[in-house]
């Protein structure tokens, strides 16, 4: 069903004001195939982080959820997680600041003890007309959020992950084609690939296993913060699904990585973007 058009004037966007809402809720009874884990999700207030962060709390994780500003939404998801019989703490900050991300590893460590699976999914986009007078800092921001958060961050977790810990980022489609409006962030995500390949041989032989997932156009607060309002009514319908996908549905590619199921992956990104066939 097509969404209606509509537009957001901030980022991040805020996912209590979409129509419809984003659906994030599991598809399956849990299997405690995250049990006794802790995870540590950034951008997990909305969109996909909020459905990564009600799967595992299914599955029997608890969590540490960082968000930017987004107050209500985090809430939102801390009330799910705990509805699922989970425990979720709540950190706000930047992550494009080093510090932040030190102090809410920290955090995690505080609070639970151990660090078992990271996650970094804190994005944003901005629609570019003409690249030509576009603000450095501007630039420099979507940098600091989506490449250099992710950078801070494992470098924060690095010295509590253990044997068979994970590390997963969250790349986009963009990264394999492109995209001619968002090229600052399609630059982040293209070194999102690349910082996943490189983690992913450098620790091996710890082992700690390092992927990503490279979601197509997934109905989040992102869009409607994005995009102007008739693009948003169309956003997905050239998939070959011919829809957008919904967080909850990309969710799953996460559990995948970070249970057991997936200790032979590493250094990999599963694309889950509607029948896509992007070059590798």
């Amino acid at each position: 069903m097509a969404q209606p058009a509509q537009h957001q004037d901030r980022q991040p966007g805020i996912e209590s004001q979409m129509e419809p809402r984003p659906e994030y809720m599991p598809f399956y009874p849990g299997s405690g195939r995250l049990k006794d884990k802790v995870a540590l999700i950034t951008g997990g207030d909305s969109g996909i982080g909020r459905a990564i962060s009600v799967l595992f709390a299914r599955e029997g994780a608890k969590l540490v959820i960082g968000y930017r500003d987004e107050d209500g939404d985090a809430e939102e998801t801390q009330r799910l997680v705990e509805a699922e019989g989970g425990e979720a703490v709540l950190f706000k900050g930047d992550v494009g600041d080093a510090a932040v991300c030190r102090t809410l590893t920290e955090r995690a460590i505080e609070t639970f003890g151990k660090l078992d699976i990271l996650i970094n999914n804190a994005a944003e986009q901005h629609v570019r007309d003409d690249l030509a007078d576009l603000d450095e800092d501007a630039v420099r921001r979507v940098f600091d959020t989506n490449i250099f958060g992710y950078f801070f961050m494992v470098q924060a977790a690095l010295k509590h992950l253990e044997p068979g810990a994970r590390i997963i980022n969250t790349a986009s489609v963009v990264a394999y084609r492109g995209h001619p409006e968002l090229v600052d962030y399609a630059m982040t995500k293209g070194a999102i690939v690349a910082l996943t390949r490189s983690l992913s041989a450098r620790l091996a032989d710890k082992p700690i296993l390092v992927n990503a997932v490279a979601p197509g156009p997934i109905w989040t607060p992102l869009i409607p913060a994005s995009f102007d309002a008739e693009h948003v009514k169309s956003f997905g319908e050239n998939t070959p699904l011919g829809r957008p996908g919904q967080p909850n549905e990309v969710a799953p590619a996460y559990l995948f990585l970070a249970s057991e199921d997936g200790r032979y992956t590493t250094g990999q990104t599963i694309h889950v973007n509607g029948g896509d066939l992007p070059s590798s």
